[in-house]
């Protein structure tokens, strides 16, 4: 038994001691106060969800006890401006999970652990005992990001914060932005991915978060892929044994090809169950079932191949089996032969190309590093950092793209971030109308004003959003002032202006707020020395004395006589309107008619022309006679009573006929 530990144990090492690991970074910049402003990095935890794409603004605090984070906190951490919190905290005395684990349990949003010594950042694990059921429990729900930055930072930011303290000034916050556009590569409009795992089912809860990953992400990628947005490769970790102990029954029981390709044992024990070369021989044939898949035009059937030997062929049901595993090949309609002739022969003393070119794979080349534990996803050759859950790994996946080439579900509701549930994400909101300009993306929250109704909003998104366009005026009265009296609505939207506000006649004000014009009190209307105002809501009212008759254009009042002669001058000027439309219509009629049709023509104008003129004589004298009269009132009324007692009364008589 001895031996048999000390040879897995070496199987283990071997691919890895001499492991090359990249440091994945981000970018933290401080926003105020102005004077520490500037760029700096921070390297990315393998716990925690980073949010790929996106990034996160809020307000840094550090804890007055308890700046470690490896004791539970007693208080639920927020900021002055109701920013999220980004909690700073020491590294040293306790694992920093259980760090970020605290942080998130006290409210923060994400955590930034200041280095206690001067090195080059690391990236922050998972603890060694990360496989015990006490730790895992924990690690597994840790849903906040954390990032690791260097002491020198760490020490500026902390003075910051104490010369903040002694300000009681509100909103004087040290406030930081957290950058992962960066972190994830969106060269092109195509997502290359590879995910490093394992047939065994019986490995504990490694090999169940991975299992319960595919079933829950077939969908998606399988999605991805028949549209030619991703391009997915399954991978497999193996080792070798050394050649000094390839006759051992150690390495017979778990190698392939003379000790070439090894898996460790299921159990852990020789002598039960299933051997480490029944793993190594069904991880060879997944292998080969993605290459045929792919030669077929259908890679993505993988997904359902591992899926199904779950189902029916698992070890824990004791079918972990060669024919097992061929019937559901053959129900998925691939070719048996040619997955066979893949595979090769696994007691062969040669080389097996397939498991040659996964250790190959398996060292690190570029930006990524080796791959030496399971399961890990690689996205753009850049290795994941989170948790192997459907909706996180989607959203790295959907960073991965160049921007605006997003596949369409990349912008589902699958992914939202769910930041627009507090606080509406601190986006524009019309809760009378319940619309908001928050919108939940994979790369975070985006203040956007939104299209409702096939109405369009503009504004900045934050503080404001007004309806544009046509129908705009049904949306809430687009933003408009409106009032309703005695029954009658008014409003300062109108459907003929695709923008802004415009208070109607009878009111003034920015289009907002609107108030009624008082025109009398203004003088604006009924201004003649006959007129007596009254205001009206959006109006006026104008009467004369005398029973004299307002003429609202004129903004005057008249007699019967007077308003006898306005009319008649109206018609006057219609007849002679009427002759000459008549004159242009017959002129064109006559283009096509006889000599006879001429003499109709000629008669017709001349009844026009004699009844124009009849009336135009008719005008004149009844002007003329009016005009004469009023003139020998109004001298009446200045010329001396006793020169001309005779002449005045009849005149006064006429004038007031």
């Amino acid at each position: 038994m001895k031996a048999h530990l000390v040879i897995t144990a070496f199987l283990f090492i071997v691919g890895s001691v001499y492991g090359r690991f990249i440091v994945e970074k981000s970018s933290v910049r401080v926003v105020s106060p102005r004077h520490i402003r500037g760029h700096h990095d921070a390297a990315l935890a393998n716990f925690g969800v980073p949010n790929y794409g996106g990034t996160l603004v809020g307000a840094v605090i550090y804890p007055d006890k308890k700046s470690n984070g490896c004791e539970k906190f007693d208080t639920t951490f927020k900021s002055k401006s109701r920013r999220p919190v980004i909690l700073l905290l020491d590294r040293g005395e306790c694992y920093f999970a259980l760090k970020a684990w605290n942080a998130q349990n006290a409210g923060a949003a994400a955590v930034l652990i200041s280095d206690n010594i001067d090195e080059p950042l690391l990236t922050m694990d998972t603890p060694e005992e990360f496989f015990s059921d006490s730790t895992i429990d924990y690690v597994q729900k840790i849903a906040i990001p954390s990032a690791l930055i260097e002491k020198s930072f760490g020490e500026s930011l902390k003075k910051t914060l104490q010369k903040i303290d002694t300000d009681t000034s509100e909103g004087n916050e040290l406030i930081v932005k957290m950058d992962w556009r960066e972190s994830m590569p969106h060269p092109d409009e195509r997502v290359e991915y590879e995910f490093w795992t394992n047939s065994n089912d019986e490995c504990g809860k490694r090999c169940e978060e991975q299992l319960e990953f595919v079933k829950n992400f077939r969908g998606h990628a399988q999605l991805l892929e028949r549209d030619g947005y991703s391009q997915f490769t399954p991978h497999y970790i193996t080792w070798f044994c050394p050649h000094p102990f390839r006759l051992s029954m150690q390495c017979k029981s778990q190698c392939i090809n003379k000790g070439r390709y090894c898996s460790p044992d299921p159990e852990q024990d020789f002598g039960e169950g299933y051997e480490g070369k029944d793993v190594v021989i069904e991880n060879l044939r997944q292998l080969c079932v993605h290459r045929v898949a792919n030669e077929s035009g259908r890679p993505w059937q993988w997904w359902d191949f591992v899926v199904d030997y779950d189902a029916r062929c698992s070890m824990k049901a004791k079918k972990y089996s060669k024919e097992c595993a061929e019937t559901v090949v053959r129900d998925l309609g691939l070719p048996v032969d040619k997955v066979q002739k893949c595979m090769g022969d696994p007691e062969a003393d040669t080389e097996n190309a397939v498991l040659k070119k996964e250790q190959e794979d398996q060292v690190g080349h570029d930006s990524r590093g080796d791959v030496t534990i399971l399961p890990t996803l690689v996205i753009n050759n850049v290795q994941y950092r989170g948790k192997l859950e459907s909706t996180a790994v989607l959203k790295a996946i959907c960073a991965g793209y160049k921007e605006s080439t997003e596949p369409h579900v990349c912008l589902s509701q699958d992914i939202e971030t769910n930041e627009c549930l507090h606080n509406n994400g601190g986006c524009w909101k019309d809760v009378k109308l319940n619309i908001t300009a928050c919108k939940d993306t994979y790369r975070g929250r985006v203040c956007e004003c939104p299209l409702v109704r096939g109405v369009q909003y503009q504004g900045d998104g934050y503080t404001s959003c007004t309806a544009v366009g046509p129908g705009r005026c049904e949306m809430d009265n687009g933003g408009c002032w409106s009032e309703t009296k005695n029954g009658v609505t008014v409003s300062a939207c109108s459907v003929s202006r695709l923008i802004g506000c415009l208070c109607p006649p009878g009111f003034q004000g920015n289009g907002y707020k609107c108030e009624d014009i008082d025109e009398c009190k203004e003088k604006l209307a009924c201004t003649c020395p006959e007129c007596s105002c009254k205001n009206k809501w959006g109006g006026y009212e104008c009467k004369c004395k005398d029973n004299l008759l307002y003429i609202k254009g004129e903004d005057t009042c008249v007699g019967k006589v007077s308003l006898f002669f306005i009319i008649l001058t109206f018609v006057i000027k219609m007849n002679i309107s009427l002759i000459l439309f008549s004159f242009l219509i017959l002129t064109n009629l006559a283009r096509s008619v006889s000599r006879f049709g001429w003499l109709v023509i000629i008669l017709i104008l001349s009844c026009v022309l004699g009844a124009g003129i009849a009336g135009y004589i008719f005008y004149r004298y009844r002007l003329r006679s009016y005009m004469d009269t009023e003139i020998m009132a109004i001298m009446a009324q200045y010329m001396p009573l006793d020169n001309h007692q005779s002449e005045t009364q009849p005149l006064r008589q006429d004038s007031t006929a």
